[in-house]
Formats: structure tokens, C-alpha cells, sequence
């Protein structure tokens, strides 16, 4: 009888327990966390969460009003934390200006310590079996979603204006301009992504658990990120639309960008996929570059419908150099490129552009600018100048009127050219073959001038007859005897003799008018001089030796002694 009594007076125990637990938990909950303190308040939470589950486990029909109730009482009560947690973030969501954190290189702002220190408490029950809705199959917790709806608004809204001047800079040029390394406002960009990020994964792992850092991170981040990812989309619109000019933009982005999400992923494990994801326009662009830069060379020289009739070197060879010295400014981002393209594969554009994209953010090791990546760059720098003398070689053979005007051409540009080299990085970029290689341009130049200087030459060429006359007289001091070599000769070589000092005085003086006439490069001017001189001086020198007696020293026919003519050779220089 009395075990009977005992169960019943415990079922009834069972029954009125709840409503007793009810009627104290209200209390607390409808008094909000402000008036009973966030502890208490938590812990209201967390009893009735228990009580609950010990109504739920007793399957008692007296029992399922108050497990009803209580339901709605753990709801509120965690959506009052909820609207906590959210109140203490607001107050810290107006965006800032980023510039002013970059130039004074202050750390971005972070939030107080009393405020983490409540909303770690807060994310600790949020993050709880009895905070946590059944019906939410995200991984997030509520505290993770509400603080990357508020950060992530202050994150996106403090770097809005980064990108809008990332974009108006960028275009802030005219359109046959080439790019200058740091005039876009990208790299302003990109540090304050990386401060403000920085300050934030900062806050995120003072108030997360550990394996809610990434989590928190990522989702926080990701609307600043997708409106990066549009930023840098619009600029690849634009890079595409000027490619030849602009290239040089998209190389700079893939540089920074890459560095960005190194660092970031060092920092927290996160996020160098959205970059990677939000860089491949750009990087598929910067790969079809290198191929078009080479044929933008030859298709705009095979356009020219005129070279410059003095034979001086054209613009369009200095573009082309400071489009190769500009190149070496980004050493790290054209190796990926050129490494994913393979080598040789920039000379067919068609090979270029079927190559498989690298959809990953290169690593550190992979844009190591060592022995291998440097040679690429050099190589494919060579034949870009091969590519350029080579068009203008063949152009200028259909264009200019003569052999020797051609071969100035040549030879101003490859002077162009080198001292492009000699005075930039590209002097310690280029292997020794590409001075091998401008040197032979230099000499086909150089040989091509001189064919017309073959005309005067020929005139200083005599025939002597060993077996007509005895060997010419000579003094002394071995110096022939002119007079005796013209008195052996009949009033026919007389003749000839004259004719071949006249021919060569019209033939030079013309020649020596057009030599000076030409606009040629100091160093070429000076170094054609030298080899005319080395062609025309000896063979005038030994004609006039034998022959100057011809007129007596009237100058009739023989205007230049030996001195004369090495003053005029040396006046062409």
C-alpha cells in the first residue's frame, strides 16, 4: 500500500514540478537579459532547456500544455539573447575611411574588449544544444549569422570607395597608353582589404571557438569578397578592350592578389579560394596577353604603308622596348604565366589560348622567380625583339628605295634597342645571345649600307699587266714614283685613269651628301664612318699612290690627296 502511495505522490510531483519551473523561468525571461543579467538570463535558459527534456522523455498527455509552453518560453528567451548579441555589434558597424588607416599605417580598428568578452559568453550558449534550432541545417550558428550580416556590411561598406577608385584610376589614362606600374589605385585596395581583414579575423577568434574561426571568417568576408570579385571583373573588361596596353594592369593585379591570399591563408587558414576564384578572368587574360603582344607587333608593322625616308629608327621600336622593360617589373607573375603556357607556345596564339587554365592561386614556390621562370621571361622578351627586326626587316625591303637606306633603318633600330637594354633591368633579364643576335642584325645593317659604297670602290680599281711593263718605280724610302708609273702609260689608261678619279670624286662627294643627310643614331653614324672609312681609305690611298701624278697636282681630276679624303671619311662620323 504504501509503495503505491509513494508513485503516486511522485507522478503528482511530476505533474506540478513543470508548473512550478514555469512560473520562475517566466520571470526571468519576460525580464530580459538587461534586467536579470546575461549569466542569470542563460542560465534560466538552460534549466528550462533541461526541463524540458524531462517532460519530452516522460511521454505524460499531462505534460505536453506545459512542454508547449516551454517551447515558446526557450524561444523568446533565445531570441532575446539573439537581439543581444545583435545590439552589441550595431553599435560598432559604421564604416570607416581605409585610406587614413594606409597612409598613417595605423592598424585597423578592432572591437573593445569588454564587448568581445560578452559576446564570447554569448556565442559559447548560441552555439549550445539548447540555442540551437532543430529545423537549421546550417553549420552556422546564429551568432555566426548575425555577426557576418553586421561585420560583413561593415566590411563591404568601409572598402566601397577602394573599389570605385580601383576602377576610375585604372581608366584614368588615354587608350594607346601603356600602363605604369602603381597608377591604379589595386594595390591601395588590397591593403585595406588585408588590414581590415586582419582586425577582423582578430575579433573573430577573441569571440569564436576555435573550430568556428574559418567559419566565422569566411562567411564575414564574404560579401566584401564577391564585391572585390565584381571589381575585378569590370577591370578585366576593361584590360580585355585595351589588352595590348593594359596588360601590364593585369599582370600587377595577379601579383598583388596572389600575395594578398598567401598572407590571408597564413593568417587564417581561409579564403585563397574566393581569390583564386575571383583572379581567374584576370589570369586567363594576362595568359593571352603574352601571345598577342608578339602579334600585335607584326600586325602593326605589316600595316605601316610608309617608313621614314631618312631611314631613322620609328616610334613604334621605343613602344615596343618599354613594353619589354615594363615586363620585367612583374617577374613573378609573368613566371606563372609563361610556365603555364609552356615554352615557345607565345609565338602561335592559337596554341596560347587552348591551353588549360590554372584555376588555383599560384603558390609561393611556384612563383619563385628562379633560374627556369627567368630564362621563359628572357626568352620570350628575345623573341619579341627577334619578332620586331624581323617584320621591320622584311617591311622595309618592300618599302624603303634602296639597299643601303634599308640597311640604316635596320641599323638605327637595333641601336634603339640596345641602348633600351643597356639602360633598363632588361640588361641583366637578357642571356648574352640576344647581344649575339643584335649583333648580326646590326651587321646585315651595316652590310646593307655599304653595298652602295661598292660604286666609288669599283673606281679605285685598276688592272696592271706584270708582263708589260716592268715592276713601277719606287724611291728611296719605297714610295712608288706616280710620275714614272704615268709616264708607262698610254694616252688609253691615261684616259681611264682620269675617268676612274672622276667617277670616284662624283660617286663619293654624292654618297658623302646622302651619308650626311640620313638621320642616324650617334652610335651608328659613328660606327658606319668607321667601316666606310676602313672600305674606301686604303683603296683610295693605294690608287692615289700610283696615280695622283695624272694632273699634275692641278686637282683637275684628283681632288683628295691621301689627308683630304681621311678628312672627309672622318667628317662622316
Amino acid at each position: 500500500m504504501n509503495d503505491n502511495i509513494d508513485k503516486v505522490l511522485d507522478a503528482i510531483e511530476k505533474m506540478l514540478g513543470p508548473s512550478e519551473d514555469k512560473g520562475r523561468e517566466e520571470r526571468i525571461i519576460r525580464a530580459g537579459p538587461d534586467r536579470v543579467g546575461l549569466q542569470d538570463y542563460m542560465a534560466s535558459l538552460k534549466r528550462l532547456d533541461r526541463s524540458l527534456s524531462q517532460m519530452s522523455s516522460t511521454n505524460l498527455r499531462v505534460n505536453q500544455q506545459a512542454i508547449g509552453d516551454f517551447n515558446e518560453l526557450l524561444s523568446e528567451g533565445n531570441s532575446r539573447v539573439e537581439g543581444l548579441f545583435r545590439s552589441i555589434l550595431v553599435d560598432d558597424i559604421e564604416p570607416v575611411e581605409p585610406l587614413r588607416y594606409i597612409t598613417k599605417d595605423m592598424p585597423f580598428p578592432v572591437l573593445q574588449q569588454e564587448k568581445v568578452s560578452k559576446l564570447g559568453l554569448i556565442d559559447s550558449f548560441l552555439s549550445s544544444p539548447t540555442a540551437k534550432d532543430a529545423s537549421n541545417k546550417s553549420r552556422e550558428s546564429a551568432s555566426i549569422r548575425i555577426y557576418a550580416e553586421l561585420r560583413g556590411a561593415y566590411l563591404s561598406g568601409s572598402l566601397h570607395n577602394l573599389s570605385t577608385a580601383s576602377i576610375s584610376t585604372s581608366k584614368r589614362k588615354a587608350s594607346d597608353e601603356i600602363y605604369r606600374q602603381g597608377t591604379s589605385g589595386i594595390s591601395h585596395y588590397a591593403q585595406g582589404i588585408e588590414g581590415i581583414f586582419a582586425a577582423e579575423f582578430g575579433n573573430i577568434s577573441a569571440i569564436f571557438a576555435r573550430q568556428n574561426w574559418g567559419l566565422a571568417f569566411e562567411a564575414t568576408c564574404r560579401k566584401a569578397l564577391a564585391e572585390f570579385a565584381k571589381t575585378l571583373r569590370e577591370l578585366n573588361m576593361h584590360i580585355k578592350q585595351n589588352l595590348t596596353t593594359d596588360c601590364f594592369l593585369a599582370y600587377e593585379i595577379i601579383e598583388i592578389v596572389t600575395s594578398l591570399a598567401q598572407r590571408m591563408d597564413q593568417l587564417s587558414g581561409q579564403l585563397k579560394l574566393p581569390f583564386a576564384d575571383a583572379l581567374k578572368p584576370i589570369r586567363e587574360n594576362a595568359k593571352s596577353s603574352v601571345a598577342e603582344l608578339i602579334e600585335d607587333v607584326r600586325r602593326r608593322i605589316q600595316s605601316m604603308q610608309t617608313l621614314p625616308p631618312d631611314g631613322s629608327a620609328i616610334p613604334f621600336t621605343t613602344e615596343i622596348m618599354t613594353r619589354m622593360q615594363n615586363l620585367t617589373m612583374y617577374p613573378r607573375a609573368l613566371a606563372s604565366i609563361l610556365s603555364s603556357l609552356g615554352e615557345g607556345s607565345w609565338n602561335s596564339p592559337s596554341a596560347a589560348s587552348q591551353t588549360t587554365s590554372n584555376t588555383s592561386v599560384p603558390t609561393l614556390k611556384s612563383l619563385d622567380v628562379g633560374a627556369d621562370s627567368s630564362q621563359l621571361l628572357s626568352q620570350y622578351i628575345t623573341d619579341t625583339i627577334e619578332t620586331l627586326l624581323a617584320t621591320l626587316d622584311a617591311r622595309a625591303r618592300l618599302l624603303l628605295k634602296s639597299k643601303s637606306l634599308s640597311g640604316v633603318f635596320i641599323a638605327n633600330n637595333v641601336a634603339v634597342i640596345d641602348r633600351m637594354i643597356r639602360s633598363s633591368d632588361l640588361s641583366s633579364t637578357l642571356p648574352p645571345t640576344t647581344t649575339t643576335k643584335l649583333d648580326s642584325w646590326r651587321s646585315k645593317g651595316t652590310k646593307a649600307y655599304l653595298d652602295t659604297w661598292r660604286e666609288p670602290c669599283s673606281a679605285l680599281m685598276d688592272v696592271q699587266y706584270t708582263n708589260r711593263h716592268a715592276r713601277p718605280p719606287s724611291g728611296s724610302n719605297g714610295v712608288i714614283d706616280s710620275a714614272a708609273v704615268i709616264k708607262q702609260l698610254g694616252s688609253k689608261d691615261k684616259d681611264s685613269i682620269k675617268d676612274k678619279f672622276k667617277n670616284f670624286n662624283t660617286s663619293f662627294e654624292e654618297l658623302s651628301r646622302q651619308h650626311k643627310s640620313l638621320q642616324m643614331e650617334r652610335e651608328v653614324r659613328s660606327q658606319l664612318a668607321r667601316e666606310v672609312q676602313a672600305m674606301v681609305e686604303p683603296l683610295y690611298a693605294r690608287f692615289w699612290d700610283r696615280y695622283h701624278e695624272i694632273d699634275k697636282g692641278k686637282g683637275k681630276y684628283v681632288r683628295f690627296d691621301k689627308g683630304g679624303l681621311s678628312a672627309q671619311l672622318a667628317n662622316l662620323g
